[in-house]
This record gives structure tokens, C-alpha cells and sequence, in this order.
């Protein structure tokens, strides 16, 4: 695991300067305390930053192949490069390494541009070919490991995190009213966009390649779905033995190892397997909370002793302003996900004891696991009411019924569902993750935005993925926009940058695309079957895991943002959404902010999601544009 990042000069005559690739090293050295590499040759520079996981020995990166002309910078991890590089010494091949990096630069003399498609695990990497004078950089299927660009057509700047693209002065500094508005309303910013206009993201489960004919970008895997025809039984075993191989090659490390435990089904399962699989004991590592509604400790106390795991656990006091202000730092652009604050601290605990936990992430995606799902559904029966039962009474009751501090609750879910039930049906399921409507923004944006966002579709992005679903199923075309969306851009994005805060690898057992791909495969019933999430998953865990944890309730992982905003986070809030502040940035309108404040500090309304985007755009602003 490590942090990448360097420069193309296409234009003759145009070195790359030593000092550049040493700047952007520094700015990701979190990434990887343990070591540094760089390769520096005419108009390419290649820089890297090393978390030491596999091959300690002789695994020093950029790697170059036995000619010499070709050279790689990978940041990830490679679970199947052992096979892989059997078969390329089978043809003719040769290695000097045991590591899994030097296995990528060989499949890419082999497969060339295919080489991505050979590779199983979270990884993007950087290969400069010095026979075609080509740049090739390629990011894995699911988005784990990010990768962001600009490139003005003479030069192209790499790195993992956009702040070592910043390290060079000359990169404009433009704020992207598109990237904007599309975190406001989403609370993250989707593939190729970034807060940036200068600077791209290469989407997840493509490759760029940049020679002296230009630039491209190509996607090289798409997820299918092809209903199985298979007895349920059969499925629930196929399921099992695909997770509890994705979580063996997933112990692979010669540091130590542990796993994220918040006592959730993801979670649970990843353990039980790795009770099945590791060869030493299992570690693992949770975090809660005072406010008992957000408390999910006993349950993950359950876990741990029923798998007898060796458990660390931590009730969280957090410095909620100095966190706050350590996160925006280590974004680079607004996330507007309140779970930062809990991966950061989670993270930070167990790396006080490892280098590499197992995640659950992802379960939720591949097996109907939101109630997002669930909302969809309600929506098209609470659409056949008649509208004065809708509109004359349901909806303005729930109107009337003020918001609770407690996580979800009767009330806040109502409210919730009722607001979502307003926005466009073809959004199905995304109605329940949007977080501003176009009625507000009106209220919210400045006129000089609401300029530049003139016949600017703000569900764009939503639809088109929506259409690049190959699936008439409505569940199978909602968990492929959650996958290509929401969770490369938000999920992902948030657990590689708050691991990697504290140089701590992540690997999520779920993400393996072999599980994706079968998943995909599932009849929709044996993902959500009625109002029952995640039904093969829990078939197949029965008598593994505690009936307890099986059957129990989605909480989610969160924090009680809402509640701090009251407290801790009271003057962060108000510095930083006064009127003086906002006048500095220009996007907002003042007033409408402080009508937000004001009912949310009294309690007549929950604005804590519009306010936590607010807040983190500005403090993000005054961090990086002034």
C-alpha cells in the first residue's frame, strides 16, 4: 500500500523536475511512512510513497523491468499475483522481486492494455513505457484505490490524493460550480469530477492512456447481471465459500493484521471467516458512543466472544473541532458523510496495534442492504393513495411532527421518507441520498451560482447510470448505480483517505469482484426478499453467526452529528456560516444559512446534513483557496 503520483511532459524538451516529484512525495508521505522512490528520466517523473505490507525485502518501488524500459508506481495491494506470476514465468518472464507490484509491470508487457482485467485486488497503478513513450494508468473495477489527474494537452499531472497535485503552484485553483452542486445535493462529488475544474478523477474500472497521439480513457470492466437459474441452497454455499476466499487472500501481509468490527451483519461475517481462515488469532476493533441510540458496542462484544477474537474497544470523547479541522485537511475536497468521523477514530485506534484490518464494506451494495430499497418499494404503494389522503393529510402530519436526537426513529424516518416521496420516480431509490432540492437550492444558492448552473442537470450523473445498467430488474438497476456511484465516490473515498490518515491499509472481503460479480448473478429475492435485507447472506451464515446478530435491526455507522452541532461543534458552526464568512466565498445566500442555523439550534427542524455540507465546504475553502 502506498501513495503514487507523477508527471508527463509531452512536449519535447521539457524535463521533469526532481524537485516537483519530491514535493507531490511529501505531500502524501501518511500514505506511506516507510519508504520513497522516484524515477526521473527526460519529460517523466515518477514518484512514490511506501506503506511496507508484502515482500518487505525487496520490495521497493518504481520497479523496472529487466530491459529497462518500462518502469511502474502501484499503490494497493495484488491478491492474486502469485498465480499471476506463475503463469507469466511460464512465459518467459523473470522476476527479481517477490513483490506483487513487479507482477503488474510483467502482465502489462504480456497483455498490454488487458493487463487490469488479470488482476484481482484494489490497486491503481502508473506505467511509463518507454518504447511506445506512453504513460498508462489504470484504476481497479470497484474504486478503492483513487486516482485523480490534470492534464491542460501538453502536460499530464498524476497523484493519489489531489493535494500532491497541488504541490505544483501553477495548477489552477477554480472552484467546479458542477462539483458543487453536486455535493450539496449528494454530499459527494462523482467520478470524473472533482471541487476542481483543473483536476479529474479517473473513474473506477478504467485505464488512461496518454502517448504522443493524445489522451484516452477506457473502461475495461462493467458489472453484468445474469439471473442464476441454481437452487437457493446451492447459491447460499457458492456465496460462503466466495466470501471466505476473498477473506483469505485478504490475509496476506507480513505485518500485523486485525479487523473493523461495529458489530453489524458485514462486519460479523468478515470476522467469522477470518476466525475460519487465519492462521493466528484475530484481532479486532471497535468504537461507541455515550448516546446509547448510536451505541453499537454490545453487539459487537457478542461477535467477539463468540469467535474469541482478541478485542479492543474505545467509547468515544472526541475533540469534535480539532477532528473536524484534521479531516478537512485530509479530504483535499468536501465529503459530506458524517461516518468520516468514525472511520478516522476507529482507524487511528487500530493502528496503535496494526498495519491492515478487514472491512465489511460493501455488503450493503451487493445485497440490498439500505433502506433505501426498502423506500422504493413503500414509494410505489404509497403512491397508489389517493392524492387528497396523501396531500391533504398524511403529508402535512408529518409536517407537524418535530425531528428527535435519537439515530432514525419513527418520526425522523417518516419526515425523511415523505421528503424523498417528492422528487422525481425515475431517481427509484436515490431519492432517499439526496440531501438539498431544487426548491432550496433556490433559496440557498447565490445568484452568481445559480448562473453558472443554468441547464445543468443536477440527477445527471444518476441517470446515466441508471442507463448503463443492463438489467430491467429495478433492485439489480439500484444496486449497480449505488456501486458506480455512491460507493466509488463517498464510500470509498472516505474509508481509503481516513485509513491512510493514519497509514493504516484497509481491505474489504466483499469488494472482490469474483462476490460482485456473483452477486450480480442472485435473483433479486435472495438480496432483499420482502423487507428481509440481505437474505442469502444471512442463509448462509446461520448457525456461524449468533441468531442475535443475524436478525437483528441495520443501524448504520454514524455519529450524533446533529447533537454536536448543538455543543461542541456551536462556534466552528457559527464562524464559519457567519455572514462575514460567507460573503468570502460568494456562493451562498446569508440569510437563508442563518433561517438554517436558527431552527436547527432551537430544535424545530434537523438541518444537520445541509449544515454539515455548509460547514465543510467552507472550512474546506478557507483551507485550500485562499
Amino acid at each position: 500500500m502506498c501513495g503514487i503520483c507523477g508527471i508527463y511532459n509531452r512536449e519535447r524538451g521539457h524535463a521533469v523536475a526532481g524537485a516537483d516529484i519530491q514535493a507531490m512525495c511529501d505531500a502524501i508521505i501518511h500514505r506511506g511512512p516507510d519508504d520513497e522512490g522516484q524515477y526521473i528520466q527526460g519529460p517523466v517523473g515518477l514518484g512514490m510513497r511506501r506503506l511496507a505490507i508484502i515482500d518487505l525485502a525487496t520490495g521497493r518501488q518504481p520497479i523496472l523491468n529487466e530491459e529497462g524500459d518500462a518502469v511502474i508506481v502501484l499503490n494497493g495491494e495484488i491478491y492474486n499475483y502469485l498465480e499471476l506470476r506463475r503463469d507469466l514465468e511460464s512465459r518467459g518472464h523473470h522476476f527479481r522481486t517477490r513483490s506483487d507490484t513487479e507482477a503488474v509491470l510483467h502482465a502489462y508487457e504480456e497483455y498490454g492494455e488487458e493487463c487490469p482485467s488479470y488482476l484481482n485486488g484494489m490497486f491503481a497503478f502508473a506505467i511509463w513505457d518507454e518504447k511506445r513513450q506512453r504513460l498508462f494508468i489504470a484504476r481497479d473495477r470497484i474504486g478503492k484505490k483513487p486516482l485523480y489527474y490534470h492534464f491542460d494537452g501538453k502536460r499530464l499531472v498524476f497523484a493519489s490524493e489531489i493535494k500532491a497535485i497541488l504541490r505544483l503552484r501553477e495548477i489552477p485553483r477554480e472552484v467546479d460550480p458542477r462539483a458543487l452542486d453536486a455535493y450539496l445535493t449528494f454530499e459527494y462529488i462523482p467520478a470524473p469530477l472533482s471541487i476542481f475544474k483543473s483536476i479529474r478523477k479517473l473513474p473506477q474500472g478504467h485505464w488512461l492512456s496518454l502517448d504522443r497521439q493524445g489522451l484516452q480513457i477506457r473502461r475495461y470492466w462493467r458489472l453484468l447481471y445474469r439471473a442464476s437459474a441454481k437452487a437457493e441452497a446451492d447459491l447460499a454455499a457458492e456465496f460462503l465459500d466466495l466470501l471466505r476466499d476473498a477473506v483469505r487472500i485478504r490475509l496476506m501481509s507480513e505485518v500485523p493484521l486485525g479487523a473493523f468490527l461495529s458489530g453489524g451483519l458485514d462486519s460479523s461475517a468478515v470476522v467469522a471467516m477470518m476466525s475460519q481462515t487465519a492462521t493466528a488469532g484475530v484481532k479486532s476493533y471497535s468504537i461507541g458512543f455515550d448516546n446509547a441510540t448510536y451505541n453499537e458496542l454490545p453487539w459487537a462484544r457478542l461477535v467477539a466472544r463468540h469467535f474469541g477474537t482478541e478485542h479492543h474497544e474505545e467509547i468515544i470523547t472526541p475533540d469534535a473541532v480539532g477532528l473536524t479541522e484534521r479531516i478537512v485537511r485530509q479530504l483535499d475536497e468536501p465529503l459530506g458523510d458524517f461516518s468520516v468521523f468514525p472511520t478516522w477514530m476507529v482507524s487511528e485506534m487500530a493502528r496503535k496495534h496494526v498495519t491492515v484490518v478487514l472491512s465489511g464494506d460493501g455488503g450493503d451494495e451487493l445485497l440490498g442492504g439500505y433502506e433505501t430499497y426498502i423506500a422504493e418499494r413503500t414509494a410505489r404503494r404509497y403512491a397508489r393513495l389517493p392524492g387528497w389522503l396523501r396531500k391533504g393529510a398524511i403529508e402535512p402530519l408529518v409536517a407537524l411532527l418535530p425531528p428527535t436526537e435519537k439515530k432514525k426513529g419513527f418520526i425522523n424516518k417518516s419526515r425523511r421518507f415523505i421528503e424523498g416521496c417528492r422528487l422525481p420516480a425515475d431517481l427509484q431509490h436515490v431519492r432517499w441520498m439526496i440531501f438539498l432540492q431544487e426548491a432550496e437550492k433556490r433559496l440557498l444558492y447565490s445568484g452568481a451560482l445559480r448562473g453558472e448552473l443554468t441547464a445543468h442537470d443536477p440527477y445527471g450523473f444518476i441517470r446515466q447510470a441508471f442507463a448503463g445498467c443492463d438489467s430491467p430488474a429495478p433492485l439489480d438497476q439500484q444496486e449497480y448505480v449505488d456501486i458506480v456511484t455512491y460507493l466509488a465516490d463517498d464510500i470509498m473515498v472516505k474509508v481509503d483517505r481516513m485509513s491512510m490518515a493514519v497509514s493504516l491499509e484497509a481491505r474489504a472481503p466483499f469488494l472482490d469482484y469474483r462476490l460482485v460479480e456473483f452477486c450480480a448473478s442472485l435473483p433479486p429475492h435472495l438480496r432483499l426478499n420482502g423487507k428481509r435485507s440481505k437474505y442469502i447472506l444471512k442463509e448462509a451464515f446461520r448457525g456461524i453467526l449468533p441468531d442475535e446478530i443475524l436478525d437483528r435491526r441495520k443501524e448504520g455507522f454514524s455519529i450524533p452529528i446533529k447533537s454536536w452541532m448543538k455543543g461542541e461543534l456551536k462556534p466552528m458552526l457559527l464562524e464559519f456560516l457567519s455572514p462575514r464568512a460567507l460573503a468570502e466565498t460568494g456562493w451562498f445566500d446569508s440569510a437563508h444559512v442563518q433561517r438554517l442555523i436558527g431552527e436547527h439550534l432551537a430544535g424545530r427542524e434537523n438541518h444537520s446534513h445541509r449544515l454539515w455540507a455548509l460547514l465543510m465546504f467552507q472550512m474546506w475553502h478557507h483551507e485550500y483557496m485562499r
